[in-house]
This record gives structure tokens, sequence and C-alpha cells, in this order.
């Protein structure tokens, strides 16, 4: 299973760090991505990382500024939100797959002055 973490209010220009915490499964089989959901908007890809690390990939709305990473002895895939905006809030969810399908519980961002 997965459990996201680490959202929370923040204000336009800060910066947040989600977790994404993997058990039950051989994590670094798996490549992880994060979405993201706001009311009334379709779900939407923000960043995914091979289960290596070794290759990662960003939406153009979050270059620059959003960094995923992972910690496969920590079972744990993490995603930095620096200068975040008002349009980056909704519910950010992690995704893992593989062999499987696994999605996680989400975590609320945001901003909002």
């Amino acid at each position: 299973q997965l459990q996201a973490s680490g959202g929370g209010l923040v204000q336009p220009g800060g910066s947040l760090r989600l977790s994404c915490a993997a058990s039950g499964f051989s994590f670094d089989d798996y490549a992880v991505g994060w979405f993201r959901q706001a009311p009334g908007k379709e779900r939407e890809a923000v960043s995914c990382i091979s289960g290596s690390g070794g290759n990662t990939w960003y939406a153009d709305f979050v270059k620059g500024r959003f960094t995923i990473s992972r910690d496969n002895a920590k079972n744990t895939v993490y995603l930095q939100l620096n200068t975040l905006k008002p349009e980056d809030t909704g519910v950010y969810l992690c995704h893992a797959w593989g062999l499987y399908d696994y999605w996680g519980r989400g975590t609320q961002v945001t901003v909002s002055s």
C-alpha cells in the first residue's frame, strides 16, 4: 500500500515536502508518480520517477519548481514543492506501477494567502 503525507496550508511562494511511503511490495521494482486533483478538475500527472531513481519526468507547469526523489532504503518517494502558486492547490496522490498498480490516499495542499 501507499500513504501520502506532508500536505498543508501554505502562502503563495512557500514550500512543502510531500512523502509517499510504500509497504507490502518490492518498492524499487516500481515507478512512482505524483498526481493532483483540484475541485471540479480532472486528475493530472505532476511528476514521476523510475524504480532506480535515474529517470524523472515533470509536467510543464511544475518544471523548475518541484523536485521528485526517492529513497529505496526507506521505501519512500518525495516531492519537494517550491514557489507554490494558488493553482497548485489540490489533493496530491501517489501511484506506483509495475507488476501491479497501487494508489495511495491523497494529501491536501492548499496555497492561499
